[in-house]
């Protein structure tokens, strides 16, 4: 057995999910022992897309992601798919072959590349002690919320290591996991493995206020919040995901509205008191509820300036509390009156011990029915702009959502068209949709939907793309195809980066640089050997019905052509930060 081998192995043993990559020479061995050791490989067509699929399953699976890349060109492939797992503190684990002589055409200096985009770098660094290694890297992930680009030196790589059998492996793998938990500070030094991370409190360790004392005085002090607050709203954020029950009971207790970022869109639906997603995605009725709310608490949620519409709807004279396993998260952005460092489901448990009940708050029966009636986008009247060749995002988008399967899971690109799937395609539950805008990056929406689809067989996949979007990902269509996904592609072309169009245009610039000749994408889609509609109109959404109502034995492409002269809510708002 080699190096390579063993951390294949090693890394099976830790309960590694599926391993998502573009293989070449640098990560051969290392995935085929992942394939032989029992975890499934998904080959994508661009190291891009790898990582993304890795960090989209990883969300919506709960397990660690896994990305296999191949030394220099295959890293730096991946990395603006890395760069978003960094940024949303996906635990996912890169396993990247590595050229150490300078000499070398591949030769970069990872390590570095790692860090600056907000990962932590480890490297394995000989036989000796590779299981402990590797086991520390997969701990890091999981305990810091952390991605870690583990990186496979490839003179290291061949070197010969004492075999693993399958018991052995198996009892020392557990005994690692489950040893004494890391030390302060594991992910910027952690022992036996080169390590280099941006500095800052861990996840794990609340810097100046992980004492006893301190995380009770927080406490007591949210209770007493709570307790005095007539209009109190909850926001729930992805630290929040499975803690509907608690958050749920807590808001009984208080009288408490429950909306979510979009990150955790569906969370609390079906609840009479879901307000759906805040910020820039929020109808009138929630952005109006949430800007005269006179206690906002954000659980797992940094309350950023997409959930807050750049601070707009925290009025003034409202308090802020926050609720978060990331001590720095309290003061940024929205800097929190009150914050406790802890997760978002036991610290609701010991709150709802402790809040006494009291008046209803924000909770009535006329709020109630006010929230039936206008509490989702598709309920807020609009003139439909369908014509001349061209539909409205609008009126497509409510077709689409009354054709397809509701036990779906959505995914979404970034763009001007973006917030038409995200607020009019509705989802069952927070683990219904799949939004990987922490760099807001275009291009990872097909990809994103790949590992959702993968994370999640039980559901109809939903990709959601602009033409700009799509085009950058169209690799990507040969994997939905390779692996028989049931997927539906939309995609919302107005043949231009709208964002820019809708930014500059006003303004007279010349707008040539972001604004394209037509592309038969239903065509690219059939070459690919996908199902594929060209919709201009209502009428043409007839074949999105026969394949929702067929044996949907191919992926199908929704080439949509939409209405383009104006630019969509959402990006008016953003457009006011700017």
């Amino acid at each position: 057995m080699i190096v390579a081998e063993a951390v294949g192995r090693v890394l099976a043993a830790c309960g590694a999910g599926t391993v998502f990559g573009v293989v070449g020479s640098g990560n051969f061995h290392v995935t085929n022992a992942l394939v032989a050791a029992g975890v499934p490989f998904v080959a994508a067509r661009h190291e891009g897309g790898a990582a993304t699929m890795a960090d989209a399953y990883a969300r919506m699976s709960g397990r660690v992601g896994i990305v296999s890349v191949h030394q220099g060109p295959g890293l730096t492939n991946a990395m603006t798919g890395i760069t978003e797992a960094a940024k949303s503190r996906t635990p996912l684990i890169v396993l990247a072959g590595e050229a150490t002589e300078p000499q070398s055409n591949f030769h970069i200096d990872q390590s570095a590349l790692a860090v600056a985009v907000g990962a932590v770098a480890m490297r394995i660094t000989g036989a000796g002690d590779v299981m402990e290694q590797v086991v520390r890297a997969y701990r890091v992930a999981v305990e810091d919320r952390r991605t870690v680009v583990l990186n496979l030196p490839l003179d290291v790589q061949s070197t010969p290591c004492p075999d693993l059998d399958p018991t052995t492996l198996t009892t020392r793998t557990t005994h690692l996991l489950t040893a004494a938990p890391l030390p302060t500070g594991s992910s910027t030094a952690p022992s036996g493995v080169s390590a280099t991370a941006p500095t800052g409190p861990s996840a794990r360790t609340p810097a100046g206020a992980s004492t006893e004392a301190s995380a009770e005085d927080g406490l007591l002090e949210l209770a007493r919040a709570l307790e005095a607050a007539r209009r109190p709203v909850f926001i729930a954020g992805r630290g929040a995901r499975g803690a509907r029950r608690e958050l749920e009971e807590l808001a009984e207790r208080t009288g408490a509205l429950l909306a979510t970022s979009a990150v955790a869109k569906g969370l609390f639906r079906g609840s009479p008191w879901d307000l759906d997603v805040s910020g820039g995605f929020a109808t009138p009725l929630t952005a109006e509820l949430i800007r005269a709310a006179d206690l906002v608490v954000g659980w797992g949620c940094a309350l950023n300036m997409w959930t807050t519409r750049h601070g707009s709807l925290i009025s003034p004279g409202t308090r802020v509390a926050k609720v978060d396993l990331d001590p720095a998260a309290l003061k940024t952005h929205v800097p929190a009156d009150v914050g406790v460092v802890g997760d978002a489901a036991q610290v609701a448990r010991s709150l709802t011990a402790r809040v006494r009940a009291g008046a209803p708050g924000y909770r009535s029966p006329e709020l109630a029915r006010r929230i039936e009636a206008e509490g989702r986008w598709r309920a807020v009247p609009y003139e439909d702009e369908s014509g001349g060749g061209r539909i409205d995002p609008r009126t497509l988008t409510i077709a689409l959502d009354d054709l397809l399967p509701q036990d779906r899971i959505v995914s979404i690109d970034s763009g001007n068209f973006m917030g038409y799937p995200s607020m009019f395609l509705d989802v069952p539950d927070e683990n219904g949709f799949c939004f990987t805008q922490a760099f807001q990056s275009i291009g990872l929406g097909l990809a994103t939907a790949i590992g959702a689809a993968v994370a999640r067989p039980d559901r109809l996949p939903v990709a959601a793309l602009g033409d700009g979007g799509a085009l950058m990902g169209l690799a990507e269509l040969e994997t939905v195809v390779r692996l028989g996904l049931p997927m539906v592609i939309v995609v919302y072309d107005d043949e231009a980066y709208g964002a820019e169009v809708h930014h500059f245009g006003p303004h007279g610039h010349p707008l040539d640089t972001v604004r394209f000749p037509p592309a038969d994408l239903a065509a690219i889609a059939r070459g690919h050997g996908l199902a594929a509609v060209t919709v201009t109109g209502p009428d043409d959404l007839a074949g999105v019905a026969e394949w929702a109502e067929g044996e949907r034995d191919r992926p199908l492409l929704v080439h949509a052509k939409v209405t383009r002269e104006r630019g969509s809510w959402w990006l008016e708002e953003a457009f006011k930060g700017h």
